[in-house]
This record gives structure tokens, sequence and C-alpha cells, in this order.
């Protein structure tokens, strides 16, 4: 793993902070052996004690330990310009947070660690939560325009009655939910009738369907296909096809993602957000 350390002189600055290192694309990891000098283990060996309970929690928790905890060697200098490969860990700021919730608690310097992981870690948290809110409104703005670029290739292709092209939008889904329509989606989803079900998708879901519609679209273009009944095959036969590519990729088929809040009152809260000068810019400054 590429590496650069970030260094810094200054007193006020936590020394889980100064360990910090990240790799070229940005992404922040601690190293095992850096955070138990900090933490005041003397003997290594008594901190992999705690890197075992913290992997533990991990997997509790239902995470990936693999995606936290990356098992690496290292070379040290022993003397005479000999070296010995050791044991190291290269650990996320989630990683970090269970490894202090397992230190020794007599530490002053692990109830320093504790307010520090756990601040940062929601602070990680809180920028995840927005940035999922910005894909899901872009996601959303594009699925509005793609979805009328799609009705006009369905009406193109011999789909021009709303009850023909409801049928038609039915069958898109058909192939995507492996089979359910539109009312067998809401059920699932514990949607009401006036609530659209695009509306209440998290990004994964939205991008699903965004690709269906795209793909749909082109197709009905590229084949000049014509009739009703060609069409409908058409984006059914697409819906099936994204389905099983997400299906291929061991990702979680698109009925059994879980229902989110309105859109709508994502739009509306980022809309007051921006009334009070609250930018993606500005939080990068900050």
């Amino acid at each position: 793993m590429a590496k650069k350390i970030e260094k810094t002189t200054e007193s006020h600055i936590s020394p889980f902070e100064r360990i910090k290192q990240t790799t070229d694309a940005g992404t922040e990891y601690w190293s095992s052996r850096d955070l138990a000098h900090v933490l005041e283990y003397t003997q290594y060996r008594n901190f992999e004690t705690v890197i075992e309970k913290a992997k533990l929690a991990c997997f509790n928790s239902g995470h990936r330990i693999e995606d936290h905890f990356a098992d690496v060697s290292k070379m040290v200098e022993i003397g005479s310009s000999a070296e010995r490969a050791i044991k190291d860990v290269l650990l996320s700021r989630y990683a970090g947070y269970l490894i202090i919730q397992n230190a020794d608690p007599k530490k002053e310097i692990v109830a320093q660690g504790q307010t520090y992981f756990a601040t940062q870690t929601r602070r990680q948290e809180l920028a995840d939560e927005r940035t999922e809110e910005e894909r899901r409104i872009l996601l959303r703005e594009e699925m509005r325009r793609h979805n009328a670029q799609l009705a006009d290739a369905a009406k193109i292709a011999g789909v021009v009655e709303p009850i023909d092209y409801a049928v038609f939008q039915n069958h898109g889904y058909m192939g995507l939910y492996g089979g359910l329509k539109q009312e067998d989606i809401h059920k699932r989803k514990g949607l009401k009738k006036c609530q659209k079900i695009l509306d209440h998708m998290g990004s994964t879901e939205l991008a699903a369907n965004l690709f269906r519609a795209t793909q749909a679209e082109e197709k009905l273009s590229r084949d000049q296909v014509k009739g009703k009944d060609a069409a409908n095959r058409t984006h059914r036969q697409v819906g099936a096809k994204v389905r099983k590519t997400i299906e291929e990729l061991g990702g979680t088929m698109p009925e059994d993602l879980p229902t989110v809040e309105s859109i709508k009152k994502i739009e509306t809260q980022k809309r007051k957000r921006l009334d009070k000068g609250d930018t993606p810019e500005k939080r990068k400054r900050e």
C-alpha cells in the first residue's frame, strides 16, 4: 500500500492524528505498530490481544474484517544494516475505534483515543450520509430525464396510450425485480399508493433502474423495435439482464434493498442548506 505520512509538530494536534497515514487515493489508515506505541503498549504481543478482540467486535457488528484490518509485514532495521520482517496491521478508522474500545481503560491516553475516534467516526458517518443524499438527488434527476426519453422511444415503437405505457413500464420492473410489478414493489417496500417508488430508492437501487431505463431506450431505438408487444418484451429483457448482472456481481437484489425517506424531503433540506450558504465546497474547506 502506497502511503504518505501526515507530519506535524504542533502540540495541539492529537497524537492519533499525527500517526494517521493516507494512501495515494486519499484513504486514511493507521498502523497497529504506531497505535500500540501511542497507547503505551510496550509489548506488541499484548496489543495483539486487543486487535483480536476488535476483529471479533467487527465481525459481530456485521462488517467484513478484511475491509478494516489488513495484515501486512514490514522490514525494520536490527543493527549492522540488517533487517527483519515484523507483522503489522493497517487499520481503518472504524478498526481504530474498535481497538480503542477494547484497549486498557485505565490508561489516560485510551480515554483520549476514545474521544478522538468516536468524533472522527461520527464526522465520517455524517459525511457519508450527505454524500448518499447528493448521489440520490443526482440519480433521481437523471431518472426523470431518461424516463422521459424512454417514453419517447416507446412511443416511436408503438406504445402510445397512457395505459399501454403503464404496462410497458411494468415489464421493465418485472425484468429487474424478478417478476414483481409496480404494485407488488409498492407492497414489498411498504409504500402507499400515492408514494412513488423511485422517490424512496437509495442510490444503489436508483442506479440499477437508471441503467435499465437508458439501456431499454437505446435498444428500442437501435433495434428499431415496432409494436407494443415487442417493446414490452424488450423492456423486460433489458431489466432481466440488469438483474442478472447484479446477481453475477454478488449484489443485493433491488426488491431486497431498504426503503428510504422520500427524495422530496432530501431536496427540500438541500434547498434550505443552500439558502444558508452550506455548499459542498464550503464543507471541504471546513
